[in-house]
Order: C-alpha cells, then sequence, then structure tokens
C-alpha cells in the first residue's frame, strides 16, 4: 500500500470514528418500534407543588424501573387536561388521575386499566376552609353552606374531583349557585397547595381544598391555623386511581399489567425507598380498584357538564 493510501485509509478511519460525535441522536419517534417501546412513560395530574411532583415521581420511576425490569420515565404535564390529552393520545402509559380526570381518560380511551388506589381514595373527603378574618363560623351541616353566598371563594383546578367537582356538587344540594359568589362566579386557583395560600393571604374568603393535602399543609406549617381555618368536611366519595394504557401487555409482554398493578399494591412502610413514596402519597398502601365505585363521579361530572 502507498504513503497515500495510507493516510487515505486513516482518515476514512478517523472520519468513520468521530461520526457518531458529531451526529445529533435519533430521535425516539424514528426508532424501531421495539427499541422506542421499551420506556414506560408515566404521568400525573399536578395537583400540588411542582418540586413535591418531581421528589415523589422520580422515586416512583426508580422503585417500578426496579421492580419491573423496565426503564420509567416520568413525564410533566402543564395541567389537568393536558394529563387526560396525553393519556388519550398515548404519550403516556401510566396515569395518577384524580377521580374525575380518571373517569374523563378512561371513557377516551376504551379498555383503559384502572389499576389502583392509595387506601384513604375509596372514602375520600373535600374540606372547606375559611379565612381567619372573613367573619365565616364552622359550619355544622351541609344546608350552613348558603353562608358563603356573596363571599370571595375558589375551587382549585377546574377538573379537580375534591377540589371543584364534588365541593360544587355539595354548594348545589345546598341552595348555593356559583353566580351567588362575590362577582358572580368563583375563582379556580389552579391547585390544592394554591388555594391553602390564596385563602390563608385573604385573596378570597374561603375555598375547597383535598383534606389530605390540607392535612399535610397543617403539619409542614405552611397552613396557619391562626389564619386560616377548616369549617366543613363533606360526606366521603372516591377519588384517585393509576390508570394504565389497555396495550401494556402488547408492548410490555404477557401479564405486564397485572405485574405492574402487583408491584404497587406490593409496596410497605417497611421499605425504606416505598416508605417515602407512600408518605408523600399520604397512604400506608395501595389497593386494587372498584371501577363502578367511580360511576358516582361520572354521573356528577355529566351533572355540571364536565362529562359530556
Amino acid at each position: 500500500m502507498s504513503t497515500r493510501e495510507r493516510l487515505t485509509a486513516a482518515f476514512t478511519g478517523l472520519c468513520l470514528a468521530l461520526l457518531p460525535a458529531v451526529l445529533p441522536p435519533v430521535p425516539a419517534s424514528l426508532l424501531p418500534a421495539a427499541e422506542a417501546q421499551q420506556v414506560l412513560r408515566i404521568g400525573a395530574i399536578p395537583d400540588q407543588n411542582p418540586e413535591k411532583l418531581n421528589r415523589l415521581y422520580g422515586l416512583v420511576a426508580d422503585e417500578l424501573s426496579q421492580q419491573l425490569g423496565v426503564k420509567v420515565s416520568y413525564v410533566p404535564v402543564t395541567d389537568y387536561a393536558a394529563a387526560v390529552s396525553a393519556f388519550r393520545t398515548g404519550s403516556l402509559d401510566l396515569v395518577w388521575f384524580g377521580g374525575l380526570t380518571g373517569v374523563q381518560a378512561s371513557l377516551q380511551k376504551p379498555g383503559a386499566q384502572m389499576l389502583a388506589q392509595r387506601d384513604i381514595d375509596a372514602q375520600f373527603y373535600t374540606v372547606f376552609i375559611a379565612n381567619a378574618r372573613s367573619g365565616i363560623k364552622p359550619i355544622q351541616n351541609q344546608k350552613g353552606l348558603v353562608a358563603l353566598k356573596g363571599k370571595r371563594f375558589t375551587f382549585g383546578s377546574e377538573s379537580s374531583t375534591s377540589g371543584r367537582l364534588m365541593p360544587q356538587y355539595f354548594l348545589a344540594q345546598a341552595g348555593v349557585k356559583l353566580a351567588d359568589f362575590a362577582g358572580g362566579a368563583p375563582g379556580f386557583s389552579g391547585s390544592h397547595d394554591a388555594t391553602i395560600a390564596l385563602v390563608q393571604s385573604g385573596t378570597y374568603d374561603a375555598g375547597a381544598v383535598n383534606e389530605q393535602v390540607w392535612k399535610s399543609n397543617l403539619r409542614s406549617g405552611k397552613a396557619n391555623r391562626s389564619k386560616v381555618v377548616q369549617i366543613w368536611r363533606t360526606p366521603s366519595y372516591p377519588d384517585y386511581l393509576w390508570l394504565g394504557q389497555p396495550n401494556l401487555d402488547q408492548r410490555f409482554g404477557k401479564g405486564f399489567s397485572a405485574k405492574l398493578r402487583q408491584s404497587i399494591i406490593s409496596w410497605r412502610p417497611t421499605d425504606p425507598e416505598q416508605k417515602q413514596i407512600l408518605s408523600l402519597f399520604g397512604a400506608q398502601q395501595f389497593t386494587t380498584v372498584k371501577p363502578d365505585e367511580y360511576k358516582q363521579i361520572e354521573q356528577v361530572g355529566r351533572q355540571i357538564g364536565k362529562i359530556r
């Protein structure tokens, strides 16, 4: 081989070696299906502050990945509607939904699987809270909600089960319409944490919030009892659940859905990592779901126009 040929071969080899470094990575959408489908993409409605959500679902992703032997990635969404949309389009494989969004998503995706709920979700509660200086007194029964007429009132997200759907239902039963609030309409804070903060600051006189988040804010000191107080607790109703795509077994192998459900249900406080997850969820463990119990949520959703 001549000197020129040796130099040409060396140069060609160097270019081939450097090629992967200079070319951009192939988008996942262009990878072979078998390779692109190995990631279990999980999501959740953004019902609390992003810092807590990122911590919680990062831990969930790590735990599921270890238990299932697949890569698991948490994909944040901007709002409740985006979570439902991402599930409908298949962008998310497993989503932690509230009762209303879970029903909305399952109706839009036939075959969707209600996999698990927390031990507290079969009987969940909303609490009505008020600014301590608002003059609103604790309510002894549901009819007492009429005291909120003419007050500045806020729900959480427009699609929240515990922060909008069920409190609006109980208000309506007591004869309180949305137009009865100050300004002719309620506010929508976007999340339970925000509702507590807005009522505590006096921006609103009162609001409706997830009881579990309320208790968590009291324990952490974010909710100050001298500034914001609980005035009424609703009757119970079913709420949050894990919803999985219909095609999980086709994508990840026969029996994967059952294995996924069992993994979530197996979490216990005796395991250090699982204890962190359960603590952030405000639960002792997860249990199986009885889909028929969510018919109440569907009925109320249709009544107020959130499900058509």
